[in-house]
């Protein structure tokens, strides 16, 4: 059968808080028996956004993170009694009647996507707008209101899945918890990784080293490469943090420069400047 899966592309998303305001206006006092009480006014973020800021004037970057239920196929939260439970389309559910009043459901979620109604004394999530589905929408309200189509429902078979997840890149958000989550990102390194940035300077012309070659090499292997803008700027991404690296800057006719840096985050190396061979 056809099951559910959220594709999220993080350089798409850009803050707007559209799907965040959208699960509002669908939850927030609304019941939708069996899947969902009455989400409250305030303290619950279904669908949240983490933000990030990546390197230091003047090159810097955000990543936006949208964090629903990750809908995971082995969730910690599911119980034996039925409390919380997966459907067959793959979507986790808190039962509101017979979870009442069992708060370490809140507690068992590695990804913090649970809430707890203090006034119904319920743990409460994303349902995945279970209640739409069945009545045969093909969005969620969450992916109906993104501008920027950074958040896709995807209702397919298994198969065809596997064969996004390869085409396009696809990736779970902290895969090592061995979770397996429903919830794909794509573009995942603005968030997981990190990047060297510098700006490049010719010191015979006070220019802005436009074209220049930078090349990003660990344990003398190539870790990624790069060519400045006509500002003299580049970003190399897809860093792994917690490492060193050696950034080498080359440009014709200059003598080439390495820098030694130590990549715990995103970085902005500074300024280089290239002199004449």
């Amino acid at each position: 059968m056809k099951s559910w899966h959220l594709i999220v592309d993080v350089a798409r998303c850009h803050d707007c808080n559209d799907c965040f305001l959208a699960d509002k206006d669908e939850f927030v006092d609304n019941e939708f028996p069996p899947y969902s009480a009455a989400q409250p006014w305030h303290g619950h973020r279904w669908m949240n956004i983490k933000r990030k800021e990546r390197g230091q004037y003047p090159i810097v970057q955000t990543a936006y993170l949208p964090m629903p239920c990750m809908h995971c196929d082995e969730a910690p939260c599911l119980t034996a009694d039925g409390a919380v439970y997966k459907r067959p389309d793959g979507l986790v559910i808190i039962d509101p009647v017979k979870a009442k009043g069992r708060k370490e459901i809140v507690a068992s979620c590695p990804y913090s996507a649970i809430y707890w109604n203090e006034e119904k004394e319920l743990a409460q999530k994303c349902t995945g707008c279970a209640h739409l589905l069945d009545d045969g929408w093909t969005e969620t309200r969450c992916s109906q209101v993104c501008p920027t189509e950074a958040i896709k429902l995807v209702l397919a078979e298994e198969d065809d899945v596997e064969r996004m997840v390869e085409d396009e890149g696809l990736e779970r958000y902290r895969d090592s918890l061995g979770t397996k989550p429903r919830v794909y990102y794509k573009n995942l390194h603005r968030w997981e990784k990190a990047f060297v940035g510098c700006s490049v300077v010719y010191g015979d012309t006070d220019e802005c080293a436009e074209g220049a070659a930078v090349t990003v090499l660990r344990d003398g292997s190539v870790a990624g490469h790069g060519t400045t803008d006509i500002f003299g700027e580049v970003a190399v991404d897809f860093l792994t943090p917690g490492r060193e690296y050696v950034v080498r800057i080359e440009a014709d006719g200059y003598k080439p420069v390495e820098l030694t840096v130590q990549v715990d985050a995103s970085l902005n190396a500074g300024t280089v400047v290239l002199e004449k061979a």
